[in-house]
């Protein structure tokens, strides 16, 4: 297992990372607990988690259970110390979660003091802001985004609040640094901005979205990671399950995300996926690889990947997916990945 620092801090942290939104729904705690002990047994020292987890559904009833299920591991195992925690505030829209208010001073520590006692741990590694308050076109908000309706002034001055309440959060020991989710190359470069003015803490990631079938990060935003030290903490590098090929064919195999979600966050709307999946199926089996570890061994490729998020609701797949660590791509085979996206741009 190879290892990352987050952005300019000296924290380390594996190029892989254990996400854990089924803990509490689609896995049980004891199943939950059972991958976080694999986990580390092959190197990986990083977990992410979000007060609104699990998904797939999200609901009043289970909301927490996920940081809940990790807190109970903390507990009976004694390894804080061996894991670097990510979590998120969820944001505006979430009617469960304090009323579906936006982050702010208040939110922002209800939700960190909340979130501690959950994990049973007295700080936070890494902690997130899940959805910017403005908005954002993530999770196929793209193909209809319109900034115009963001009020011109408003965001710094959440920014500011927000960064000033993270401060002071850092100077109680109860978070160590920051990262921002589901948020564009203008949003971070407002909190950076607003950071260096008033020396406040500086974001250090930024979680979103990342896969053979999406990759919207590689232009303003792999720019602003290579000069800034924000790196990507990308999520679904298999895209929700779509790159395994499970979904061919406009299948719905049973126990999959799919019988839950029907569309996958979006995914599944337009046309393309299939035949976008189908050329690096293809790849893969060219070269004998699995799709799944190639997939996820070529988003460690990516200069501006500190660390991919997967997430498994079976114990074999938690195997195979931990392979990719070890998996080194030939030119051949990033040669065939690039032909395949100019074929297959933006499938999702």
């Amino acid at each position: 297992m190879q290892y990352r620092k987050l952005g300019r801090t000296g924290i380390e942290v594996s190029r892989l990372c254990l996400g854990t939104m089924t803990f509490g729904s689609q896995n049980t705690f004891e199943e939950g607990h059972a991958q976080i002990d694999l986990a580390l047994d092959h190197g990986i020292n990083f977990l992410d988690t979000a007060e609104m987890y699990p998904v797939n559904p999200t609901s009043p009833e289970t909301q927490g259970a996920s940081e809940a299920c990790i807190g109970e591991w903390f507990e009976k195992t004694g390894r804080r110390g061996d894991v670097v925690l990510a979590t998120k505030i969820v944001g505006e829209g979430f009617g469960h979660i304090r009323g579906g208010a936006p982050i702010n001073a208040t939110t922002l520590r209800e939700a960190v003091d909340a979130s501690l006692t959950r994990l049973k741990t007295d700080y936070i590694d890494l902690y997130q802001f899940h959805w910017p308050n403005r908005g954002s076109y993530h999770f196929r908000k793209y193909w209809n985004f319109d900034a115009t309706v963001q009020e011109k002034g408003t965001p710094q001055e959440d920014i500011l609040e927000i960064l000033q309440t993270c401060d002071a959060l850092v100077k109680e020991g109860k978070i160590r640094t920051i990262g921002l989710s589901n948020d564009s190359a203008w949003g971070t470069m407002q909190f950076l901005s607003i950071a260096e003015k008033h020396g406040l803490p500086r974001v250090v990631t930024i979680q979103n979205e990342y896969s053979l079938l999406c990759r919207i990060f590689d232009t303003d935003l792999a720019e602003l990671s290579h000069h800034e030290d924000v790196g990507l903490f990308c999520y679904s590098p298999l895209a929700a399950g779509i790159i395994s090929g499970k979904y061919q064919g406009n299948v719905t195999p049973p126990d999959s995300r799919r019988t839950k979600v029907a569309n996958l966050g979006g995914r599944l709307d337009g046309p393309n996926w299939e035949a976008a999946t189908a050329a690096y199926l293809t790849v893969a089996e060219k070269h004998g690889l699995d799709v799944c570890q190639m997939a996820l061994a070529w988003c460690l490729t990516r200069p501006f990947m500190t660390s991919a998020i997967f997430g498994a609701t079976k114990h074999w797949q938690l195997e195979n997916a931990l392979k990719a660590a070890d998996l080194a791509l030939g030119q051949e085979v990033l040669d065939d990945i690039a032909a395949a996206n100019r074929a297959h741009p933006m499938p999702i």
